[in-house]
């Protein structure tokens, strides 16, 4: 895999080609709570000096209560596409890498790029003692595929038997917390979790790895000190002890109005993960180019002609705005 990777949010590239600003765009590419809680006030202290370990400590102690991880202190990360680039150390390079796909890009480039042999799996069956690290991104991105607790337990115990790395990515796990293994201790076991889409922060990329402390130890001394901002900091610790119930239920609140719109369309959702619904249409191409004539961005795949991946409005008058697009589309193509 060469070349970078198209991801959701290139307002200004679909700008460029179709026209108008990016802050007119009603953005649906990505996967992203649009309705974040107020922003909390954020000490002077916290942009005047280094973050020190008081401030790191305290996000990390909200962290664990948050992911329910035990007795282990999540390491926050500046997003966890860093961790990600850092994976590749964890593996001696004669074994394989196994990744449940299709999912999140950047795993597979990251590993390829370090020279590691990759196979795209689509189940648990396919793994087998030659993989040294196998990633599962739960509830998964773009399809929405969810692996239960129990299924990924004993998946983690048959890789250790071969000293063999399960990393689950559960960047939408607020969405599905029972099958969250962010409460599992296991030594071969490790858990990324993103802050910045279910409270709608992506901007101060925020990530958490929640792994033993020898894993974490390592992933704190590649990433050097001060890898976090202090405001990043602050604000997670803030936030993670908000109402978590009430973001929960607006998401929810949004993906009904979501799906309503889609099936009223017409529209196939073939998976859904709460922040997105994949709808699968063999004119998804041709939908794509309609929506952005009128400044909606939606998220495409190469690899599948046929999925278009829609994000959460923010409100009812975007949801209008979505709904009368979609009214001249299914008018056009009657």
């Amino acid at each position: 895999m060469s070349g970078p990777i198209q991801h959701g949010g290139g307002l200004a590239a679909a700008a460029a080609i179709y026209g108008g600003e990016p802050k007119d765009w009603l953005d649906l590419s990505t996967g992203i709570n649009p309705c974040p809680p107020p922003l909390p006030a954020i000490p002077d202290r916290a942009w005047h000096r280094l973050p020190d370990r008081e401030l790191e400590h305290a996000a990390r102690a909200e962290a664990r209560k948050f992911y329910a991880s035990g007795d282990r202190l999540p390491l926050p990360v500046p997003g966890t596409q860093s961790a990600i680039q850092l994976l590749p150390r964890l593996v001696a390079p004669s074994r394989r890498v196994a990744i449940f796909a299709p999912t999140y890009g950047e795993y597979r480039r990251a590993f390829e790029l370090a020279g590691f042999a990759v196979d795209a799996v689509t189940s648990i069956d396919e793994i087998d003692a030659r993989h040294g690290l196998v990633v599962v991104v739960n509830p998964n991105n773009p399809d929405g595929r969810l692996y239960t607790r129990e299924q990924l337990s004993l998946l983690v115990e048959n890789l250790r038997q071969s000293d063999g790395i399960l990393v689950v990515d559960e960047a939408f796990g607020e969405m599905c917390p029972d099958s969250s293994m962010a409460g599992i201790r296991d030594p071969n076991l490790i858990v990324f979790r993103s802050f910045g889409k279910f409270f709608g922060m992506a901007g101060i990329r925020l990530g958490f790895v929640i792994a033993d402390e020898s894993i974490t130890g390592r992933f704190a001394e590649w990433l050097g000190p001060w890898s976090v901002s202090g405001p990043a900091l602050s604000i997670a610790t803030q936030l993670f002890a908000a109402d978590r119930q009430r973001i929960a239920d607006q998401i929810a609140m949004r993906r009904a109005e979501l799906d309503s719109i889609l099936s009223a369309h017409g529209l196939t959702i073939r998976g859904t993960v709460g922040l997105f619904a994949l709808v699968e249409d063999e004119q998804a191409a041709d939908l794509h180019a309609h929506l952005c004539s009128h400044h909606i961005l939606t998220r495409k795949f190469d690899y599948a002609p046929a999925w278009l991946r829609f994000g959460l409005a923010p409100d009812i008058n975007a949801d209008l705005r979505l709904s009368k697009v979609l009214d001249l589309w299914r008018a056009g193509s009657a």
